[in-house]
């Protein structure tokens, strides 16, 4: 039997945030090494762009199409997807006239899927970034108005049950806004503040929507309101443990 791993993912064009991407494909390939790995994007955009400067990635219905050309049986799909949103559901809406084609054909959960997700999410980020006297540290998701947008304010409330009370959660496209949470911040007397990326890439929004120079970045708003504020563009894909979380969804699916 022909087995496959297809990795789908958003994409990004900015090559610091496709080293973050690439570092959970390389770990789902050491994950399941006898698969063959192949790599889709969901982002039409992205694949223009891409196909632009002479790199062409493929639409998920074009490799499962390839896929069952060159014989292959038994598919995994493993998106690299945050939560259950717009995007996961354009993934499951792609695959359902592929499903049937297969003998075998399983589709992965996306990082924060549960609670139990949201707790260990919680515990990696509060490891990877200490607590450090009189600085906030604030986490920009992309935000959603899709229900599943709802994992932000439960990430915020694990944060807080896990007695991280200098951080914070907000989206650059949803809710809890920025403004919606720089009250509580200076409430709580902070006057320096640290932007990480609650996104699997450091992408166009962490480069310019949160650490940019413009006026309407994050940084911007934050040192106009007085704070000292330091960014890191790294995406959620270099952390480790973020990518045994990754491996695990794939390991649940081959079982």
């Amino acid at each position: 039997m022909k087995q496959a791993l297809v990795c789908v993912s958003f994409g990004t064009t900015v090559e610091n945030g496709r080293a973050d991407l690439l570092a959970v494909e390389s770990a789902l390939q050491a994950e399941a090494p006898e698969r063959y790995f192949v790599r889709a994007l969901t982002s039409r955009m992205i694949r223009k762009r891409l196909a632009a400067r002479g790199e062409v990635v493929k639409s998920l219905p074009e490799v499962l199409e390839k896929l069952l050309a060159d014989g292959v049986t038994d598919v995994a799909v493993q998106p690299t997807h945050l939560l259950y949103g717009y995007e996961y559901d354009k993934i499951k809406a792609e695959i359902s006239p592929y499903a049937m084609r297969f003998t075998r054909f399983v589709l992965g959960k996306p990082l924060l899927a549960d609670t139990n997700d949201l707790q260990k999410v919680a515990t990696i980020l509060g490891r990877s970034y200490p607590a450090i006297e009189g600085e906030a540290l604030l986490f920009m998701g992309h935000g959603t108005e899709h229900f599943a947008g709802v994992v932000y304010p439960a990430l915020q409330c694990v944060f807080t049950l896990q007695e991280r009370p200098d951080t914070f959660v907000a989206a650059v496209e949803g809710w809890p806004a920025l403004t919606d949470v720089l009250p509580q911040i200076q409430q709580a007397g902070y006057r320096k503040a640290h932007l990480v990326p609650l996104l699997l890439v450091a992408g166009d929004h962490a480069c310019h929507d949160m650490a940019g120079d413009d006026p309407e970045s994050w940084k911007s708003q934050l040192e106009a309101a007085g704070f000292t504020v330091r960014c890191t563009l790294e995406g959620l894909g270099r952390l480790p443990g973020i990518q045994q979380l990754y491996c695990a969804k794939l390991k649940e699916i081959l079982e």
